[in-house]
């Protein structure tokens, strides 16, 4: 086959079918857009971003959508695409979303809400998507959950995120202060189950009553344990660690702030090595030093995009849970000024940490793919590497994604 520089027009994501799928609930929609095995390709590039090295030029061999080859110099034979003036990276891996294209996960449709979600963010090099939910009351939660885990165990989402309702009311930010309430043994238990395996991360403030044991049940369930929307000082955080604790959610955002006497959650966070910090990198939530500060911090860095409905949408008013949300100038706020989850994707994320805040492009690159994966137990994703799934960019000109490949099939632009 002649190497092209790009895809062929007209290539879709996936083969596609027709039969209907249930959205946990019972109800059928509309089949989501699952990559099927493709053909096998090889594909070479100016620069290849592989887990521990950078390749210039560089390679990606792919066989049934998965990758059994990645090296260095001229590609093995000829390639069947080839992309002389760009980067090649895994797809990337955005574990803190709450929606986009319009839709949120905490929508009453949520399989619709779903897929209009996950097609949006592919459009922007997103391959692995978790889902995010903000606080809700149980019951909804229950219901919510119960219709994702279905849609988590048929492909369609890499798994579920909790963003509450265990958190500070001092540090809500764009959560219903009405529906925040105190860990305990039993909601923790009744969500976790009806999940089925399929939660992935709890966000929850450990200073709570009953909050460390609430992290210990949390990790004994297989998820993990994020601290955030917090006023825990540093003590408490290390105790949080002791306890299980691994990420820390969006971090400096929603918890206590440093002091010089007292260091609060995030120099606690940020200081091990076992934890992997969350930051949203749009030039909204973070000065660009501090993100430069999180990236060469001891901790693992986690670009998130915390996206609300807005983003990939047009700007106007939208509903973050039971709150009324503004967007304007890209920016999404409550009527009180309350920074309300952004409108970025991972995309526009490592622009933002390479172009302004002066970050190295591979180590933006791992911070929204490989070290996400890891933070929640993806070992197929995040690294173009054998074994794992033939998920891979095309980075242009500016880092722009040029071309997404999901499990060894190109997406339509």
């Amino acid at each position: 086959m002649t190497p092209l520089t790009s895809p062929p027009a007209g290539l879709v994501p996936a083969e596609r079918s027709d039969a209907p799928f249930e959205d946990g609930q019972g109800s059928a929609v509309p089949s989501p857009a699952v990559p099927s095995p493709a053909v096998p390709m090889l594909i070479s590039g100016g620069t290849v971003i592989a887990p521990d090295a950078v390749y210039s030029p560089g390679w990606v061999d792919i066989r049934a959508g998965r990758i059994v080859g990645c090296g260095a110099g001229e590609p093995p034979r000829e390639p069947d695409f080839s992309f002389p003036e760009c980067t090649l990276a895994a797809g990337y891996v955005d574990i803190h979303t709450h929606g986009g294209g319009g839709s949120s996960f905490n929508d009453q449709d949520s399989a619709v809400a779903a897929a209009q979600i996950a097609a949006t963010h592919r459009a922007h090099g997103t391959t692995t998507l978790m889902a995010s939910l903000v606080t809700a009351p149980l019951d909804e939660f229950e219901r919510t959950v119960a219709a994702l885990a279905g849609l988590v165990e048929q492909g369609l989402l890499a798994g579920i995120h909790l963003e509450g309702p265990w958190l500070s009311p001092a540090h809500r930010g764009a959560h219903d202060e009405n529906l925040l309430r105190t860990p305990d043994a039993e909601s923790i238990d009744r969500i976790m189950r009806v999940g089925r395996g399929t939660v992935r991360m709890v966000t929850i403030a450990p200073e709570l009553e009953g909050g460390l044991a609430a992290v210990r049940q949390i990790v004994g369930f297989g998820a993990v344990a994020a601290v955030g929307h917090t006023d825990a000082n540093y003590d408490m955080t290390r105790q949080a660690i002791a306890a299980g604790a691994t990420a820390g959610t969006h971090v400096f955002n929603a918890m206590r702030q440093i002091h010089h006497r007292e260091p609060g959650p995030a120099l606690a966070l940020l200081e091990d090595p076992t934890v992997f910090a969350e930051l949203i990198a749009d030039g909204v939530h973070l000065h660009p030093a501090i993100v430069r500060f999180i990236i060469e911090s001891p901790s693992r860095p986690v670009f998130v995009t915390d996206a609300m409905a807005a983003a990939g949408a047009d700007e106007g008013d939208y509903k973050l849970g039971a709150l009324d949300v503004s967007v304007s100038g890209g920016q999404a706020r409550l009527a009180d000024g309350t920074i309300a989850g952004s409108v970025l994707t991972l995309s526009e994320a490592v622009r933002y940490a390479v172009h302004t805040a002066g970050v190295p492009v591979e180590v933006a690159v791992r911070a929204a793919t490989q070290n996400p994966a890891d933070m929640i137990g993806l070992a197929d994703r995040g690294r173009l590497a054998p074994g794992n799934r033939a998920d891979l960019i095309v980075l242009g000109t500016g880092l722009q994604v040029t071309a997404t490949l999901q499990a060894g099939l190109w997406c339509e632009a």
